[in-house]
Formats: structure tokens, sequence, C-alpha cells
């Protein structure tokens, strides 16, 4: 049965797509005011009893990139192949997108596909607003090119509600020129995967802070929730914490106090700094400008929305004791709402398989996301491209994914008032007692 739309969806319009470092896919963090505040949704058409062909509406956020109109070139390929369907795109965006959405809902009027992130589609399968894609998910499961992609497309019941195309890593940016000239490129690892050591990462920020003592080496922004995937991940990294225990609760374990520990210890020597007033689109633009050396939230999009002519910015994954990397990532997929038209459902899953799965258009369509396929018999579509290879390969160090998980919304503020206390000088270990007794709470 239906749930009635309450504070548990409006949660779901909370922002969850990681790629919200401040790219060309901003964060969500706002939730959708009331449906009757929000802007008046168009009604999806109803199948056509008169007629052979269903048709079927597209919601689209602008994943494939602005103005670009591929999602239409994709529309007239799959309505040119397939004559009993009639589907139609429709643009929304980050701004007004959530309204539209929970009004769509609450009125009926829903549309048949959505092409979003995990954290709102979990929500919406949750409470009972969309259709199983258990058969589709069942059959790409041994091609995925990872197990935990799985986790981003379930929900609480075990059933699958999005279906993948394409992912991407969030990792750190390095300013190399200002690493040079500090003699700190010397800690860091540009061979292979990347991967690097906790010690290092000290050493080279405390060889920037040495070397320029006007630049700051490091921002560890947490003024607001906008990217904070970005220092979660450094501190999980740095001791090889997680930020939920093996019961499923949010937990910073002694490991991550022992994290939060050497960051205020780096803090107090001014190896690195504190962004009390900053979220991670904050300290990007800091990165970009020169006034700090690295970011904490580094992506696929980001690389390209704060690219820089001035110096040379390298990507590596997140610094870890054991030099193994746990990352976080983005997730990009569709999910089919039901409108209780058997038809309309199969039409769009069926128009979701052409965008993701087809020959032609699948590896297109994951190109056009600036990702990676979730599919290994995609191979690599960035063929001779060395960095999108390089960060393709970073999938076999993704993560467990906790978007999804109950009480995520209400954990974000806590996180970054944990990092405020703890650079304020309370104590880590009473900081991370308080945030898991409070993150708990629900």
């Amino acid at each position: 049965m239906k749930k009635v739309l309450s504070t548990v969806l409006a949660t779901a319009l909370v922002a969850t797509t990681l790629a919200g470092c401040g790219g060309s896919k901003p964060a969500e963090t706002t939730a959708a005011p009331a449906a009757s505040e929000a802007p008046a949704a168009t009604e999806a058409p109803a199948g056509d009893a008169s007629s052979d062909v269903t048709e079927i509406v597209w919601w689209a956020f602008p994943t494939f990139g602005v103005d670009t109109g591929y999602e239409q070139e994709l529309v007239d390929a799959f309505n040119a192949a397939h004559s009993e369907y009639k589907v139609k795109v429709e643009y929304i965006d980050f701004t007004s997108g959530p309204d539209k959405l929970t009004a769509a809902l609450t009125s009926g009027t829903a549309p048949d596909i959505l092409f979003d992130a995990p954290g709102r589609i979990i929500e919406f399968g949750n409470a009972g607003y969309l259709v199983s894609l258990d058969d589709m998910l069942n059959e790409l499961k041994p091609d995925l090119t990872s197990e935990s992609l799985v986790e981003t497309c379930v929900g609480a019941d075990g059933t699958a509600y999005m279906y993948p195309i394409s992912s991407s890593p969030f990792y750190m940016g390095l300013n190399k020129e200002a690493l040079e000239k500090a003699d700190a490129l010397q800690y860091v690892n540009l061979e292979g995967d990347r991967t690097w050591t906790t010690e290092n990462f000290v050493k080279m920020c405390e060889a920037l802070r040495d070397a320029a003592p006007t630049q700051v080496p490091a921002i560890v922004y947490c003024g607001g929730q906008g990217g904070d995937q970005g220092t979660r991940a450094l501190v999980n990294n740095l001791y090889s914490s997680s930020i939920t225990d093996a019961d499923g609760k949010w937990n910073i374990d002694a490991n991550g106090v022992k994290a939060l520990e050497l960051l205020k210890s780096m803090y107090d020597s001014k190896a690195l700094d504190a962004g009390f007033d900053m979220a991670a689109a904050d300290e990007l633009q800091k990165f970009q400008q020169e006034t700090c050396a690295m970011t904490f939230c580094f992506g696929t999009s980001s690389e390209v929305t704060y690219a820089s002519e001035d110096y040379t910015q390298i990507a590596v994954p997140f610094p870890s004791d054991d030099g193994v990397p746990s990352l976080e990532y983005l997730v990009n997929g569709f999910c089919v709402f039901d409108n209780k038209d058997e038809a309309r459902a199969e039409g769009a899953k069926e128009f979701i398989k052409f965008i993701c799965d087809d020959a032609e258009w699948g590896p297109k369509s994951v190109i056009k996301t600036n990702a990676f396929p979730v599919r290994k018999s995609f191979g690599n579509p960035y063929e001779g491209d060395e960095h999108m290879a390089m960060l393709a390969s970073w999938s076999q160090y993704y993560g467990p994914y906790y978007n999804t998980k109950d009480g995520f919304a209400a954990m974000r503020p806590l996180w970054f008032n944990a990092l405020q206390q703890v650079f304020n000088g309370t104590p880590a270990q009473d900081v991370a007692d308080e945030f898991n007794t409070a993150a708990n709470a629900g």
C-alpha cells in the first residue's frame, strides 16, 4: 500500500546526489516545500485505449549536460525503432525539479521515468511510488563493474528501484606546481593507480606549510553539508574507519576519532585550515584560485567546472594508513513510477534498456554523463584518454554505499557540526559519542 507523502518523502528531496561538490550537478541540500507550494506538475498522458501506441513521459535532470539536446536524440532514436511507443522528454532542473516531483506525486501526475541519483530514487521506492526493476537488475548483475553498485539500486526490502547507467568516484585534487615549489610532490604517488599513505599526506601538508606560509595547504570545509562526502572520505580513509558499523548504525569509531585528532593537530600546527563558513563549492573555488593547494571534493564534473589554465591539477585517491583507499562515488540511474498502467511501465523499462544497454546508444549515453559505465562489457569508452582510464580503474576501491541508508539526511548536519566542534577544541571522543547518539536517535 502506498504511503502518504510525509516527512519521509520530503527528506528524499534533501541532497543525496553526491556530485554535489559544486560542479555541474549541484548538491541537493534543501528539503522541498509542501506540495501546495510547489509549481504545477505536468500531467503524464495515459495510454490511449483506441490506439496501439503507448505514450510515455520522461523527466530528466540535466545529467547529460545543460541544453545539449541529447535527450531528444535518444527519444527520436527509440521512437523510430519502437513504433508501439511514443516517448516525450520534459526537462527539470535541480532548483525547481524537486518541488515539481513532490507536486506530481501528491496529485497523481507523476512521469513514467526519472533520471536521477540513488538518494531520491530509493526514497521514492521505499515510499511505494515506484515499479520494481528486479528483473532488469538481476540480468545486469553479472556484468557490473563493482558488486557494491547493487546496494545503490535497492530499497529497504531489497527491491530494485533504480537501473544504473554510469558511476564515477570522488577523490582529491592537488596543485602540482605548488607541490613542486614546496618540494612536497615527493610524497605523492603518481604511478599506477596513485594510492598513497596517511603518513605521506601529513608530510605533504607540512612541506606546503613550511614553504609557503601565506598559502593554505588544505581546507577541511565544515560550514555546510554541500559536498560533505569529501570530508567524510578524508576522515574515514586516514585510519581505515567507516561512518557505519557492522550493525548498520551511524558510528564514528575509534579509528575515526584518531583521524579527527590528527586533523585537529594539523589544524593547530597550520598544516591545514578549517573552513568554518565553507561548503565544498567554496573550497573548490579556493583551489581553482590557488588560495589552497588541494581539494577534498574532486570528481569528473568538478574537474571540468573548476579547471584552471594557470596550473596543473592532479587527481589522487584519498590517503590511508594501509595505502588502500575506500572511495565515495556517484551513481546515475533511472526509475519507473507506478502509474497503474502496465503498458506504460513496460514501455518505460524498454526505453531505459535502450538508453543504458543498447550497443550504440549505451556507451554514447555513458560518455554524455562524463562518468564510467557500470557494465564491464562496455569496456573503456574513453579510448586513448589515460586520465579517464585511471579514474575508471578506481571503481575497485568503491566503499560501502550509505547514502540510501535510513537517517542519512538527518546525519549530514550532525557531521559538519562535529567537525566544527573538533576544530574548536572539543575532545574528539566526546564529539564522536555525541554524534553517534544523535545520528541514531531516529
